[in-house]
């Protein structure tokens, strides 16, 4: 007999096992007794459409054992709705699940349900926060973050200040970079980088971290984007780049992400025979490992081969 088996309180449930293909089935699936039993409660509970305080006792004794298991949450989030169960308690429930399982998806989407439900968001940044400082860069929680600021509003709630928190502790942490980008160009209606003084302060932030760690491609990206979403030329970011990769110093690069973009920009004012050289000092010397993409680029500048 198992826990189930053995409890009153669960007596007026038939189980449903696993139907996995007869007797000799040809790839069975080495569940525990614990889990296998578990599920078979759950399947009966399912079938039968129950929404129960028990119910919640078994989903969570089965999140337990298997945190990824989406049915067993989805479950779990129509039976707390169903009976009008204290959506808080369950936050708090919660909190202990993420901490002890970071990278599970299931779990920030049913935060994401609970909330919604809840229709506030008190406590949620800086639980989400507290999450961060375990993992700076777990892509669920970022994105539960981004769902929090669309969702409630919190655009000018101090996003942007959390941003620049992030990216002073880690320069480099290209989630942080993607968040500001959200918290500046992502709210409808909103001017973003197209404002000229939203624009100015944007490229003075991504020039000052490419200051810190110039072979940090993340800042770089961040400049390019800019232009591109104001319409920019790229010609405007040349005596930045330079400063990082002068063609007159070739021994002296201090990024290849400068040398790419210089290089691009020597493209865009239709200067190929400097680009190719750009390109020639990326394929052969600074950023050797994707030569056969560098090359391809030379390539495309339709240049002869003696030249190229």
């Amino acid at each position: 007999m198992g826990k189930y088996a053995d409890d009153e309180q669960w007596s007026d449930v038939v189980p449903l096992p696993t139907d996995e293909g007869g007797d000799n089935p040809l790839a069975a699936i080495a569940y525990s007794e614990e889990y296998e039993e578990t599920m078979s409660y759950l399947r009966a509970i399912m079938a039968a459409n129950e929404y129960s305080p028990r119910v919640l006792d078994l989903t969570e004794d089965l999140i337990d054992m298997n945190p990824a298991h989406y049915t067993v949450w989805l479950y779990r989030a129509q039976c707390l709705f169903a009976i009008d169960s204290d959506l808080k308690e369950e936050l708090e429930w919660l909190n202990e699940t993420a901490l002890t399982h970071q990278k599970n998806y299931q779990i920030w989407h049913h935060r994401n349900l609970i909330v919604d439900k809840l229709d506030q968001c008190e406590g949620e940044t800086a639980f989400v926060e507290s999450m961060f400082e375990r993992d700076a860069k777990n892509y669920h929680v970022w994105s539960y973050r981004q769902w929090l600021v669309r969702r409630f509003g919190l655009w000018d709630k101090g996003e942007l200040e959390f941003t620049e928190q992030m990216l002073q502790r880690d320069v480099r942490n290209n989630s942080a970079w993607n968040h500001r980008w959200f918290v500046v160009n992502g709210q409808e209606g909103a001017a973003g980088v197209g404002d000229p003084d939203i624009r100015a302060r944007e490229m003075k932030f991504a020039m000052l971290a490419i200051a810190k760690a110039p072979q940090n491609q993340s800042p770089w990206n961040y400049l390019r984007g800019i232009t591109k979403k104001s319409g920019m030329s790229l010609a405007h970011l040349k005596d930045f780049a330079e400063q990082y990769a002068s063609l007159d110093q070739p021994d002296n690069i201090h990024s290849s992400f400068a040398l790419d973009l210089l290089a691009d920009i020597l493209v865009e004012e239709k200067n190929t025979k400097q680009a190719a050289q750009a390109l020639d000092l990326l394929e052969k010397t600074y950023d050797p490992i994707r030569k056969n993409y560098w090359a391809y680029r030379k390539e495309q500048l339709g240049l002869p081969a003696a030249v190229a």
